[in-house]
């Protein structure tokens, strides 16, 4: 049986040669490091993302959100049991568990640029303020009345 390599954006295809064995790289023999671009195959999936058994033996998570740049509906759609896949390792968790990402392996995935917070507008920071403080003054005169009126 074939091995099958899922690439973002496309459908599956045929696995091709593994590109650290032209290196000259044991895989088998090292560690996940983070930042690290290494192939792997699925092992598992589940609703909220694909296990991956790394070369090396060890196993992480792609989570939905890394599968592809693209919105995934569903883990089945894109990802198979023993796909070989080429995923980075973002991050190792206390517990040993190891976050991969098949999207950011892609050589033409871009950071996304950090959102920036609007800045803050004096006229609707002072408008906010003047409601704050009306409202403030009407929930005081309700409670004077309610107390008046009970005795």
């Amino acid at each position: 049986m074939a091995a099958l390599r899922y690439e973002p954006g496309t459908t599956r295809s045929q696995s091709g040669p593994n590109p650290q064995a032209k290196q000259g790289v044991s895989v088998a023999s090292m560690a996940a490091e983070i930042g690290a671009i290494v192939p792997g195959t699925i092992v598992r999936l589940a609703p909220y993302g694909a296990f991956v058994r790394l070369e090396s033996g060890e196993t992480g998570l792609v989570h939905i959100s890394e599968i592809d740049r693209n919105y995934v509906r569903s883990v089945e759609e894109h990802l198979h049991l023993e796909d070989v896949v080429t995923v980075k390792v973002v991050g190792m968790k206390d517990d040993g568990k190891i976050d991969l990402s098949i999207r950011q392996a892609d050589p033409s995935w871009q950071p996304e640029a950090p959102r920036r917070r609007a800045a803050k507008d004096p006229e609707f920071e002072q408008k906010l303020k003047r409601f704050l403080r009306s409202s403030e003054e009407r929930l005081v005169d309700v409670k004077r009345q309610r107390e008046a009126r009970r005795g």
